[in-house]
């Protein structure tokens, strides 16, 4: 049972749907019903008992398992679903769509034939973390009958109020909001990005600087819940769904790499690199592992950087690179921890050079490359090809990247190759998220080692 975010279903020997839930850590929560028979209630006791078979779907988000558990039990209807909340009816979302100004309720039944309605969903905070987390993207109304005077929330910038519907203009602007609240509800998340993206470009050329930052402040909070993001129906269809997109990006991965002097038959265990540190102090660094494109916690490793930096010497300034080189030398060191099929370095040129150095040091052989922060390019070392065979080119080339047609752009000069994937390829995402990941846990350590020091 992975410990991942997902949806579970227990069903009877005939087949018959017990029950949905879902969990951040499936292993965790699946696991907690198989106790002892006393540490349970009486109606999940009998539920349990009657369990013969127990399927998971995996799901990249929280938005997406709240989606999707509520898409079963909508479809299914288990009994065991209405049993456990002692008759009690699970929250929907109520839009009322027809208003002149459409409000967004909570409610236990779809009893107006006015409006639309989206669940039900059996977590209630969930639901409420969802709805507040989208209301920073598209502020609306809360309450059926809004006194007629600014509230609190309008403060926030979370609530348009109705002093302040005084113009067709305020008026279709609310209504807009409202129907990009639909379309993430029903899944048309990514669409919605693009459209803001394309609104923030187009305000950003007409130097509109402050417009342009409001709907950046909504991609971002969009972003946090919604990507990636895929319809419930989709992970109905395929459960396996998940793998499938994993598959995906490791496939498209492995074909820009060896259209790219590379020869890798596989791509089963990438390992990823990044340094953390304050003017040269508590330096740490990360090591992060994807196994078959999925994050593998029990393969991290933390260095505590041992080189010390004497700052009144302007020759020996803290120096990144040598930190990366001094961290991946002593992960070489450790055969037991077994060899990746490809290293990335977080960083563009200098970390990649340093990168190299260690392996030529310590006589090993592992393909090895960076991803640039400011382009987000890939940072392919040359030294891999023959003179013969690099011949220096500024051009085009298309990319399967997995049976999804991808415009590349190739800078090389020399030393280094530089890719440019587009910003939908999977490949890309394959690595900004194992290098979001090392960031993530490179600095978590060098935050701890910092607050130990300070309370010395």
């Amino acid at each position: 049972m992975p410990q991942q975010a997902g949806v579970y279903v227990y069903s009877d020997k005939n087949g018959n749907i017990l029950y949905v839930g879902k969990a951040n850590n499936l292993k965790s929560r699946v696991s907690s019903y198989f106790v002892k028979s006393s540490q349970l209630g009486p109606k999940t006791k009998v539920m349990v008992s009657q369990i013969d078979k127990i399927a998971i779907t995996i799901v990249e988000s929280e938005l997406e398992a709240l989606l999707l558990e509520a898409f079963y039990i909508k479809k299914y209807a288990p009994k065991y679903n209405i049993r456990l909340t002692d008759s009690k009816s699970y929250l929907r979302i109520r839009i009322t769509i027809k208003d002149n100004y459409p409000k967004v309720l909570l409610a236990r039944h779809e009893d107006d034939l006015q409006s639309i309605y989206f669940g039900p969903f059996p977590s209630a905070s969930a639901v409420k973390l969802v709805l507040k987390t989208i209301r920073r993207v598209f502020p609306f109304q809360s309450v059926y009958n809004h006194p007629k005077r600014v509230c609190l929330f309008h403060h926030l910038g979370l609530c348009p109020c109705p002093p302040m519907f005084d113009s067709p203009e305020l008026k279709k602007t609310y209504k807009k909001n409202i129907k990009g609240i639909i379309r993430i509800l029903e899944g048309e998340s990514r669409k919605i990005m693009k459209e803001l993206e394309k609104e923030r470009d187009e305000l950003s050329k007409k130097e509109k600087f402050e417009e342009a930052l409001v709907v950046q402040k909504k991609i971002n909070a969009l972003s946090l819940i919604t990507t990636p993001f895929h319809r419930p129906f989709e992970y109905a269809v395929n459960p396996n769904l998940r793998v499938d997109i994993r598959q995906k990006e490791l496939d498209g991965l492995l074909e820009v790499l060896n259209s790219n002097g590379f020869s890798l038959k596989k791509l089963e265990r990438i390992e990823c690199y990044d340094i953390s540190n304050t003017q040269g102090t508590n330096a740490t660094g990360s090591m992060v592992v994807l196994t078959h494109g999925e994050i593998d916690k029990s393969q991290y490793r933390k260095f505590k950087i041992k080189r010390k930096w004497d700052k009144r010497n302007i020759k020996d300034l803290p120096n990144d690179f040598a930190m990366m080189n001094e961290v991946l030398k002593r992960r070489l060191g450790h055969e037991d921890w077994h060899f990746p099929d490809l290293i990335i370095v977080d960083g563009g040129k200098g970390q990649v050079t340093s990168g190299l150095s260690a392996l030529e040091e310590c006589g090993i052989s592992i393909p090895l490359v960076g991803l640039a922060k400011r382009e987000e390019t890939i940072v392919i070392p040359n030294s891999r090809h023959s003179e013969e065979e690099h011949q220096p080119r500024l051009q085009n080339q298309d990319y399967s990247d997995s049976l999804h047609v991808s415009l590349a752009r190739i800078t090389d000069n020399e030393t280094f190759t530089e890719i440019s994937l587009p910003k939908n390829s999977p490949s890309l995402h394959l690595i900004q998220r194992i290098r979001d990941e090392a960031h993530r846990f490179a600095i978590t350590y060098h935050r701890k080692l910092r607050s130990n020091e300070a309370i010395k």
